[in-house]
This record gives C-alpha cells, structure tokens and sequence, in this order.
C-alpha cells in the first residue's frame, strides 16, 4: 500500500530523499522516440537549467541526479537550518525569483514598507514562503510543473505530461544513501547507453568527473549548466557518520571513494561481468562494513524494489534472512 507522504517526508528522520517523475502519453522527456521518431535531446538541459535554479532559491541540496528518456532520478537533502538563518529580505528574494509574490514583498524590497501592521501581514506571508522554502512537494512542483508547461506548449497540446505526483523514498541510514546515490548514476550504464562514468551524459557523476578534471587541469570543463551538487567529506576531513538534524550539509564520504565505488558497481553490474566481483571491496563499502555481495544486494536489486521507506541495512538483514530461507 502507497504511504501518504505527510508519514513518508519527515525532516526529524531523515533529511535524504530520492524522487523519481516519469512521463506519460507516450511522452519523451528526452532522448528519441522510437515511436514518432522524434528526437528531444534538446529538453535535457531544460531540467538542469530549471534544477540548479531551484537549488539556489530552496534550502534543498542536490546529491545525485540522472535525467533519462521518459523519467529522471534526483537524491535530495532537506536543509532546514539554511532557511532559518534568512532574514526578510533573503526569503523575500528566494521566492519571488520564481513566482510573482504578494504586492507586500514587492513593496518592502523597494524599502516603502513602513507601517507596523503592514510589516506584520508580511512576517505572516514570509513565514509561509519561509516552511515551502524547504519543503521537498514545493521543490518537486516547480519543477516538474515548468517542464510540463514548456514540453506541451513545444508539442503543441495541453494535459498531463507526468504520470502523476512523483515517488519519493526516504533514505535513512548511510548504506541506503550511498546505494541509492550509485543507482542513480548508474542509470545510464544499466540501460545500455552507455559503457562507461565519463559518457553517462546528464548525470551527477559525470558532472563530478568534470569538475574534478576542471580543478586539477584548471581548464573548462563544466557542461553549460548544472547543479551545484552536494559537496562530499573533504579529503583531509574527519568522517562523521550520517547527516541527520542539526549537521552540516556534507555527504559522509569521500569523492574519491565515491567514485571508485560506483565505477566498480557498474562494473559488476554488466550482464557479461555477472557474478564477477573483485576480491578488494571499494574503501567506502569498508567504512560500511559491507562485502561485494551485500553490495550488489543493496545496489542493484532492493533498488528494484517499491518505493517506499528505505532502510538500507535493515533490508539487507531481511534479504539475507530470506536468502537463507531459500537455501533451507
């Protein structure tokens, strides 16, 4: 059974979320359509474009993103205490760099906004703007709600252009984050599209190669535009296990590490490599006390799984248990 998703987003569990949007009407959100023959390769940067905005107006981080043919991966993290820490104006500037506002807004960022009463009935409103600021529904509305409204007015119709609210899975413990953030980048590679990281276009992992690339030969590599991406534990720092209420907006690994892990997952991943699972563990399965077999567990087939609440060694446990039932 579907949870509601008032019982499935709760920033005092956890503050990671994967969401997935998927199109419907034989919709192409890019890539080619082997139906009209149409291609819409041309919509991929609409999404990122759109993602990186929002990740400057929100107190919503992104971790991970995959855009694909007729749906897109995003990992996302809650970032409450950023909002907190805004005062009138900054809230007030955040919101109406995407919608029109309240008269009110407008008037006080103009500095005519003296009267106590006045000043009142906006504290009210930047109050509300302030909760939906960091609110995981608004920040999945004004995103898919313009790619909708930009794809059907190139395609020339009106209605629906998503299937329906996005899925949303909380991520509640490392192993569920880390697992979720390499399926995500992997989409590419497990779909066929591509053999390799440096050629799965569009995702969060290839935006991370470029950038590491770009930092160490200072050259410009960036793709035209995408999101800032939630930065890793640097290299030098001290791991502090996983983000939850109250800590800095930091993911609990390393780049590097990262890196390695999710090239070796793809790795293991591709149909002509099966059961093929290198002896040295990847350093970010270590600090999980992981082996390559949890792993793929984790990575490749509780993924496939319903969306839902992910408690990623707790459905590891279970997954054993019932493997061992099997062999019983």
């Amino acid at each position: 059974m579907t949870q509601p998703r008032s019982q499935l987003v709760s920033p005092t569990r956890t503050r990671f979320y994967h969401c997935v949007s998927r199109c419907v009407r034989r919709a192409w959100l890019c890539g080619e359509d082997t139906y009209t023959k149409k291609n819409f390769d041309h919509r991929k940067p609409w999404l990122l474009d759109r993602m990186k905005l929002l990740e400057e107006v929100f107190a919503v981080r992104v971790a991970a993103y995959a855009v694909m043919s007729n749906h897109y991966h995003v990992v996302l993290y809650l970032d409450r205490e950023q909002s907190q820490s805004w005062d009138r104006k900054d809230v007030a500037r955040r919101w109406l760099r995407v919608f029109h506002g309240d008269p009110l807004a407008h008037a006080y960022l103009r500095g005519g906004l003296e009267d106590e009463k006045e000043l009142e009935r906006l504290d009210a409103i930047l109050s509300i703007w302030r909760e939906r600021l960091c609110d995981l529904s608004w920040f999945m509305r004004c995103l898919n709600e313009y790619i909708a409204r930009r794809a059907n007015a190139e395609d020339g119709c009106r209605g629906r252009f998503w299937e329906g609210r996005f899925k949303c899975q909380a991520l509640v413990d490392e192993a569920a984050l880390l697992s979720c953030m390499a399926y995500v980048d992997l989409n590419p590679v497990r779909a066929g599209l591509c053999s390799g990281l440096s050629e799965s276009d569009f995702t969060s992992i290839k935006a991370r190669l470029l950038r590491s690339m770009k930092e160490a030969s200072e050259q410009s590599l960036d793709p035209p535009s995408t999101p800032t991406l939630m930065p890793f534990r640097p290299a030098a720092g001290e791991r502090k296990g996983f983000a939850k209420a109250g800590t800095a907006a930091v993911l609990p690994f390393r780049l590097e590490d990262y890196i390695e892990l999710v090239d070796w997952t793809g790795r293991i991943a591709r149909a002509d490599k099966r059961g093929s699972i290198p002896s040295e563990s990847p350093k970010a399965l270590s600090a999980l006390g992981l082996n390559g077999g949890q792993w793929r567990a984790l990575s490749l087939d509780i993924q496939k799984q319903a969306i839902s609440m992910f408690h990623g060694l707790d459905r590891l446990a279970a997954w054993e248990r019932r493997l061992a039932k099997r062999a019983m």
